[in-house]
């Protein structure tokens, strides 16, 4: 990294780390779509995957940071390349653990360190189709790190009534100061022990479905409010 980069995160990790409190802190969240699927996990001794899509980071990397205050001990994978930068200093100042890899580059290292983390008690937080997509399609790493840790992997989403999109593969989503908001936590899907890793793509596409489910509903929730 050259020098005037990391001069740029040292000084605009902390402007962004602000505005991102004033525009949360403006949020109307009008509804939580299913908070009884991560209790059991809140108090640290159960380990799980909260997925969701690289889209929707703003919203609900905040709702995992609520769950660190209430004693989660999340682990977020973050991208391996420049770019995770800034991310991995925000989630770190929440007192968050981070991986730095995907499901696309250095698999098999950040399967290798998200295994080891999970033995630390550490739930993995994951952009499920994050780095570089496509849109809403769940990367199988996720799947294989969930099936061989023996963990349940929870479906996050989101919708937001005003928002700014970002013209790239994600259309990363930015949530307007005021908006109104819904979240929602699904049901644990758990992968059995024993379904061989060439055979979980069946699984795949259900935590795919899952997760497009509960962005349908949040969206709903969001229109009938």
């Amino acid at each position: 990294m050259t020098r005037g980069r990391r001069l740029y995160y040292f000084l605009g990790t902390p402007i962004l780390r602000a505005l991102l409190r004033l525009g949360i802190a403006s949020y109307r969240v009008e509804a939580i779509i299913g908070e009884e699927h991560i209790e059991p996990f809140l108090d640290g001794k159960a380990v799980c995957a909260p997925a969701y899509w690289h889209q929707h980071h703003v919203l609900c990397s905040n709702l995992v940071k609520s769950w660190i205050k209430r004693g989660f001990k999340g682990c977020f994978l973050i991208s391996g390349s420049v770019d995770g930068e800034v991310p991995e200093r925000i989630a770190r100042s929440w007192h968050a653990e981070v991986i730095r890899g995907s499901a696309n580059q250095s698999g098999a290292l950040a399967l290798r360190d998200m295994q080891a983390m999970m033995k630390r008690g550490y739930s993995i937080v994951t952009t499920a189709d994050g780095p570089r997509g496509p849109l809403y399609e769940i990367k199988p790493g996720v799947v294989v790190m969930a099936r061989i840790g023996g963990v349940p992997i929870i479906p996050i989403a989101c919708a937001a009534s005003h928002v700014w999109e970002l013209p790239r593969w994600d259309k990363f989503m930015i949530p307007l100061p005021f908006c109104r908001v819904v979240l929602g936590i699904g049901e644990p899907y758990k992968i059995p022990a024993n379904v061989p890793l060439d055979e979980i793509e069946p699984h795949r596409l259900a935590v795919q479905e899952a997760v497009m489910s509960l962005m349908q509903e949040c969206e709903d929730r969001l229109k009938r409010h």
